[in-house]
């Protein structure tokens, strides 16, 4: 009996799984980013209201909505998933590890 291995049955599903990760990810980003720049669903600036444009946080959040979109539709995936990691980098190392390296904990 030929059985295949567990790594060649996940194999043949690598490429959905990979969407839906990506499809997950692009919702994240575009989630955010709308919170910072619309105040959709949720206001997330301490005043309650919406980031300029031209502060750092109006900046991700520009960053955030339009990479999400870009996931989202599959455009240019890889150079879009540089610019936001890059982007999440700058937003721990200036925003969180002041806090400590696990500032959630």
């Amino acid at each position: 009996m030929n059985h295949p291995t567990l790594a060649a049955r996940w194999r043949s599903w690598a490429p959905y799984l990979l969407s839906i990760l990506r499809i997950l990810a692009a919702f994240l980003f575009f989630h955010v980013g709308s919170a910072k720049l619309l105040a959709f669903p949720v206001a997330v600036m301490p005043d309650g209201g919406t980031a300029p444009l031209t502060s750092l946080a109006g900046i991700a959040g520009a960053l955030e909505v339009v990479g999400g979109t870009l996931l989202l539709l599959g455009l240019f995936t890889r150079p879009v998933a540089f610019v936001v990691s890059g982007e999440m980098a700058f937003a721990y190392f200036i925003g969180h590890a002041p806090q400590g390296f696990w500032p959630v904990l």
